[in-house]
């Protein structure tokens, strides 16, 4: 009896029955290896699943995201160290995920936290025992930017691009229903890209095209107003709990974020979070606002320009061109605020 797939929902299993319908028996050992399994409390939305400022509740935890890569990874190159790469990937993934990059300054690239995924690895008993049994070296799964189908530049579609894409869009922000969803990934293949490496790609232009859509709305919701307010004022909460030695940087990679938010509520800043936690709407200005919380930079920009038979879409579909356009151009100079300061 696997620990995790036992017990997720009937809706992630579904899902996963898209991405491999033969599910690998063999990875349940190491997914169900303590360091993996913390990653089930953890969701993909960076927090902002805790604010009404959000319209969705559904937990999809970053175990869920590891293991869905995997078996994508599996479905296109049945490569048990490339799949390992992906189940690896974010290991070392802290609570409220890239809200701790935001916290370490590192909102524009957002990997801050991805250098210790080889420390976490190599201090595994159980996944470290797994691998020596199954001959396969640490070098060869810490890294999966090693491998192009697992990872890639942006904005070239990978194994993780693609899965935090479909799942995103069906579970968090209903975008895409399981049949669309299927409709997407059956039309997927390797395909060679122009600078001649593998990279998932599409055989139908208008599939493509409408992937690009979808992902292009995902895009700026990754980056809105809401979303950058939020993150942030999360990482700014924790620095000064942080500052005030009511939790470590250790605590981020090991308690739950149920355990991190009581924290929070048992805290000076409780008021503040509920204030976040209930709030409809953010206000923007173009200039300063006085006397109140704001934040005022940009964020990472996550797109995707996918390949269709071999050529970048945007090269071949003026309307997906127009999407990318459209959502690159999202502007991110507006001060976000609500009405409270930290000194209140």
């Amino acid at each position: 009896m696997s620990k995790y797939y036992d017990n997720i929902s009937k809706e992630i299993k579904d899902y996963f029955k898209i991405l491999e319908p033969d599910f690998p028996e063999w990875l349940n050992e190491y997914i169900d290896t303590k360091e993996l399994l913390s990653q089930q409390y953890i969701s993909v939305t960076c927090g902002t699943i805790y604010s009404d400022l959000f319209e969705s509740d559904f937990f999809f935890s970053s175990l869920d995201h590891s293991v869905a890569v995997a078996l994508i990874v599996w479905h296109f190159t049945h490569d048990k160290k490339q799949t390992l790469s992906g189940l690896f990937h974010d290991i070392a993934t802290p609570v409220f995920k890239h809200c701790v990059d935001f916290l370490n300054g590192d909102y524009m690239i957002q990997e801050s936290t991805e250098d210790l995924t080889t420390e976490m690895i190599k201090n595994s008993e159980e996944i470290m025992t797994l691998l020596k049994r199954d001959k396969i070296n640490i070098e060869e799964v810490d890294n999966y930017h090693l491998y192009p189908i697992a990872d890639n530049d942006t904005p070239k579609l990978s194994a993780d691009r693609l899965e935090y894409s479909l799942s995103n869009a069906l579970f968090i922000h209903k975008l895409l229903d399981f049949e669309s969803i299927k409709k997407i990934y059956d039309d997927i293949e390797i395909q060679s890209n122009e600078e001649n490496e593998i990279e998932l790609g599409f055989r139908t232009k208008k599939i493509a095209r409408n992937f690009v859509k979808v992902t292009s709305r995902l895009s700026v919701i990754y980056r809105e107003d809401r979303t950058r307010y939020s993150m942030q004022l999360l990482a700014d909460i924790l620095k000064r709990l942080s500052n005030e030695n009511k939790i470590s940087k250790k605590d981020l990679y090991e308690l739950k974020e149920s355990d991190v938010i009581s924290i929070i509520e048992n805290s000076k800043y409780n008021n503040i979070f509920n204030i976040w936690k209930n709030a409809k709407k953010v206000k923007i200005s173009k200039e300063e606002p006085k006397d109140v919380y704001y934040v005022h930079h940009g964020a990472k920009v996550r797109y995707i320009d996918p390949l269709f038979n071999g050529k970048r879409i945007s090269k071949c579909c003026k309307i997906a061109n127009k999407f990318i356009e459209n959502n690159l151009a999202y502007d991110m100079n507006n001060y976000v605020y609500l009405d409270f300061n930290f000194n209140d």
